[in-house]
């Protein structure tokens, strides 16, 4: 029975399935929001899912060059990371499906999958192109990937704990301690972003520049789940920053149960997705050393910064912490 439960878990709920939903409607309220801000209709709610059938439907062309056996398993390596994920995060619940001491760092570790998936699928493309996305992606990911780690870091410091459950049960009651972890909630946004790829940290896709970076030489299926694992990633994403600085699905979880909790997850996803696209739609892309600069001169600061103000709270006893 633990092992039908565990494939449900995994393929079901809050696994495959529900991330597949999740993942493009994500991609719709994206893509729409975009679209208003900048005084257009946007796409219909169904379009996420056309495009995703389109692609599967198209043509998977392996290139001459390519090495064939990292090019067709890249796009697995990343999805699977992410799926992975959603594991350790709190979606209806106190506590995640498989919590334990310490999972905090393994969903960092999983999280950057997808970019180092795009990276060796990218280089064994063996296209021009796709060699400057790569090293762009790789470039970028050393520029956001610290301070993301110190500003997750801060709310484990606080709460005393490297399981993201508990880190959540303990703050999700202190509104004192979660405002005094705003400065980190808002560099783990911005590293978020630059993880994602989206504007104003899309130099390695650059369409204009390198044709699309690291998946130029992607087609058919297996573009179709890089896109779908972007989608994922950004649901996963959004989850984790909600549940170490928004107090996932608290309150609701402790009035109306895992319903209750529920609504509460989806509606604080839903607002970091929102956050992001109004980053996206509020700047310009960024050249790949402007991008680095932007983390190692201001978020990697502000992130030790955070980690100064939680120690001298705890010290000084402000917040409960």
């Amino acid at each position: 029975m633990s092992v039908v439960m565990d494939l449900v878990y995994l393929l079901v709920f809050p696994g495959f399935l529900f991330l597949f939903a999740a993942g493009l409607f994500a991609e719709y309220v994206d893509r729409k929001l975009y679209a208003k801000i900048q005084n257009r209709v946007g796409p219909p709610i169904v379009q996420p899912f056309a495009d995703f059938l389109k692609l599967l439907s198209k043509e998977s062309i392996v290139p001459e060059a390519a090495d064939r056996d990292v090019y067709l398993v890249a796009p697995l390596f990343g999805l699977a990371g992410v799926l992975t994920a959603i594991l350790y995060v709190p979606v209806w619940a106190e506590e995640a499906v498989f919590a334990f001491q310490g999972d905090l760092v393994v969903v960092l570790f999983l999280l950057a999958l997808p970019s180092f998936a795009l990276f060796f699928g990218g280089w064994h493309s063996r296209n021009r192109f796709s060699d400057v996305g790569t090293l762009r992606t790789l470039t970028q990911l050393f520029g956001y990937e610290v301070p993301f780690f110190l500003a997750c870091l801060a709310p484990a410091m606080a709460a005393g704990s490297w399981e993201i459950s508990s880190v959540m049960g303990t703050l999700s009651t202190n509104p004192v301690a979660l405002a005094l972890l705003l400065p980190g909630f808002a560099v783990g946004l911005l590293s978020l972003q630059a993880k994602l790829e989206r504007v104003p940290f899309d130099a390695p896709e650059a369409e204009t520049e390198i044709a699309g970076g690291s998946l130029v030489e992607y087609s058919g299926r297996k573009l179709a789940l890089f896109k779908l694992t972007k989608d994922m990633e950004l649901v996963v994403g959004a989850a984790f920053l909600s549940a170490l600085f928004l107090g996932g699905p608290y309150p609701l979880v402790g009035v109306a149960g895992p319903i209750g909790g529920f609504v509460a997850f989806a509606l604080k996803v839903l607002f970091v997705v929102v956050l992001l696209t109004v980053v996206k739609s509020a700047f310009a892309r960024l050249r790949i050393e402007q991008a680095v600069g932007v983390f190692y001169r201001w978020a990697v600061g502000i992130a030790i910064v955070q980690m100064l103000i939680v120690i001298a709270a705890a010290t000084a006893g402000i917040g409960g912490l």
